[in-house]
């Protein structure tokens, strides 16, 4: 069985969809699949489903989508005729506790479980200087989402939460894969993407100062000046604040030319966390070199 929530909610058995229908055990499914192998207490299903106007028989009613929901699982995992090209070992299992419910995953049957390991993967590969592989990582992660987390279930107030979550883990893991393929001098590949992903989001500073890195390094200099006025213009109007301290040293080292902003070697000390996350190891080989110089 694979269940996906990395977009639409889906759950398939093979070619066959079985994804729950009715609302309300939808997105209990839903609930119990994004907090997947952790207990999910009654309190916060009855919120996620109720918020604050719970029916009057609201134990017995939740009781009765769980067990429609465990009935439904148990279908889908009846085993198969090995001629289907099905694998019948169980990957998932609805358990009760006292006061809540979890619902056991392999990480293979799940898409945030899979995510998120590969996340945790390619950071490790990025602070280890293993630049190409964490690319390769990261890029397959965000590879595997196919919209809006849960983007046809409507969210309860539990929902919301975990959504926001994965999604705040999908800009963190989009900025390492960036972060990374300017590492390997891909700037002129990144532009394009880095053109939408700062339009779409003026006031993300990460964005912007890769976009400036990127153009400048594409030999594009006036224009990652652009976007520096177009970014602190944003973030004016919008929060009514002046672009961060390591923004503006970023500007300025592109105005006076910075050699250090070269595709050769790492900003200035305090830009990294901005243009680029440079490896520990490799900030450190560099300031062995030049204390060596």
């Amino acid at each position: 069985m694979q269940i996906n929530v990395l977009g639409p909610l889906s759950v398939h058995v093979g070619q066959m969809d079985m994804t729950p229908t009715a609302p309300k055990p939808r997105r209990v499914l839903a609930l119990l699949a994004i907090c997947a192998n952790r207990v999910v207490r009654n309190e916060q299903i009855i919120e996620e489903l109720w918020e604050n106007s719970p029916p009057t028989s609201v134990t017995t009613t939740l009781q009765t989508y769980v067990y429609q929901l465990r009935k439904h699982l148990q279908r889908a995992l009846v085993p198969q005729p090995v001629a289907a090209g099905l694998d019948s070992t169980p990957t998932s299992e609805l358990r009760t506790f006292a006061g809540g419910y979890m619902l056991s995953l392999a990480p293979e049957a799940l898409d945030s479980l899979r995510f998120e390991q590969l996340v945790a993967q390619g950071r490790a590969a990025l602070e280890s200087g293993r630049t190409e592989a964490a690319a390769r990582i990261l890029r397959d992660a965000l590879a595997l989402w196919r919209g809006p987390a849960l983007v046809d279930v409507t969210p309860g107030p539990i929902l919301q939460v975990e959504v926001l979550r994965l999604e705040e883990m999908s800009k963190s893991a989009l900025e390492l894969r960036i972060e990374a393929d300017l590492l390997l001098g891909r700037h002129h590949e990144l532009l394009s993407e880095l053109v939408g992903l700062s339009a779409r989001q003026p006031t993300h500073e990460g964005f912007q100062a890769k976009l400036m890195l990127a153009l400048y390094r594409a030999g594009r200099r006036s224009e990652a000046l652009g976007v520096y006025q177009g970014a602190r213009k944003a973030l004016v109007a919008e929060l009514g604040v002046d672009p961060s301290g390591d923004l503006q040293r970023l500007h300025r080292a592109i105005l006076e030319g910075d050699p250090s902003l070269s595709e050769a070697g790492p900003p200035p000390i305090g830009l990294e966390s901005l243009a680029m996350s440079i490896p520990r190891q490799r900030r450190l080989e560099h300031r062995q070199v030049g204390a060596v110089q």
